[in-house]
């Protein structure tokens, strides 16, 4: 009987400093941005910091037209108009960034 009191009293107590610790913890102020949505869910794929790289980190949308075993394949969109295409090869780790209405290729390497 006392055994199970006293281990009441001792998780109680230990409860009790938990919590005092998670109170006095400050919370961190996050600013969002337009662009953090799309950050997070985009940022995690290794070819996403080689593309802002590239293009620049303005107000895009990110389209994902395929994603398969082989490739991933994006359109990027500023303000409603299509502005790239990227084709990411899995296999070969090699990411083309095409420019629509007239720029071509502007980037045709392996990333690491």
């Amino acid at each position: 009987m006392y055994k199970s009191i006293l281990a009441l009293v001792v998780s109680a107590t230990m409860l009790t400093a938990c919590n005092h610790d998670l109170a006095n913890e400050k919370p961190t102020e996050q600013k969002e941005t337009k662009a953090d949505p799309e950050r997070n869910k985009w940022s995690s794929l290794p070819e996403y910091d080689e593309i802002i790289e590239q293009i620049g980190n303005e107000d895009y949308s990110f389209d994902k037209e395929t994603d398969n075993a082989d490739k991933r394949v994006f359109l990027i969109e500023q303000n409603g108009t299509k502005r790239y295409k990227t084709i990411f090869v899995k296999k070969t780790n090699r990411l083309k960034i095409i420019k629509i209405n007239g720029g071509g290729a502007i980037y045709d390497e392996i990333i690491k």
